[in-house]
């Protein structure tokens, strides 16, 4: 990291100006995934239909043949009207933000005793509180939700990135037995 933090740095940087420009335009990143996804499930239907041929017997084919044409509809759909991916993307990011929370809560009820279980808790807890406030807002938590979540995800990522290069460059190499191992030598 220390001979290529410039780099490194530079791709943070970008990677932290792509998710600001998501975070000011959440809709147009959320239509734009949206959009993508559905690029992705075309591509992958016609690739199953491709599949038909190469199957070595009719089940494989008729199985193939199923496969290609829910996935090419899903991906038409999602083409055709790119707002229903974005309700669909955030009813499931509202379901992971509902169980994950669930499960963290548990998990520190369980961990009760041991040192910091009570972030286990808040964690938990601030996973449902967000995920009742965008189940609480639907539909039109759907046309921001996704585009935010992901730009802020983003704007985090490419920050660490170059906060972490920078500080990088300054830092002493390691020494050469831990690079050999690192490198799964000695």
């Amino acid at each position: 990291m220390q001979t290529n933090w410039r780099w490194i740095a530079a791709a943070g940087a970008v990677i932290a100006v792509i998710g600001l420009l998501a975070v000011l335009a959440p809709f147009v990143t959320g239509i734009s995934i949206s959009f993508l996804i559905g690029v992705f499930l075309v591509a992958s239907g016609f690739l199953h239909f491709i599949g038909i041929f190469r199957a070595r017997n009719w089940t494989g084919a008729i199985w193939q043949l199923v496969l290609g044409v829910v996935t090419l509809g899903a991906g038409i759909i999602l083409l055709l009207n790119p707002v229903f991916g974005l309700v669909t993307l955030t009813l499931l990011v509202i379901a992971y933000l509902l169980v994950s929370g669930v499960v963290q809560i548990a998990m520190g009820i369980r961990l009760r005793g041991e040192p910091n279980w009570f972030l286990s808790i808040a964690s938990g807890a601030i996973g449902l509180l967000l995920g009742v406030m965008l189940w609480a807002g639907l539909p039109s938590t759907a046309v921001w939700a996704i585009g935010l979540l992901f730009g802020v995800n983003l704007l985090v990522s490419g920050t660490s990135m170059a906060i972490l290069a920078y500080s990088a460059r300054n830092a002493a190499p390691a020494p050469e037995f831990e690079q050999s191992a690192q490198a799964g030598g000695v």
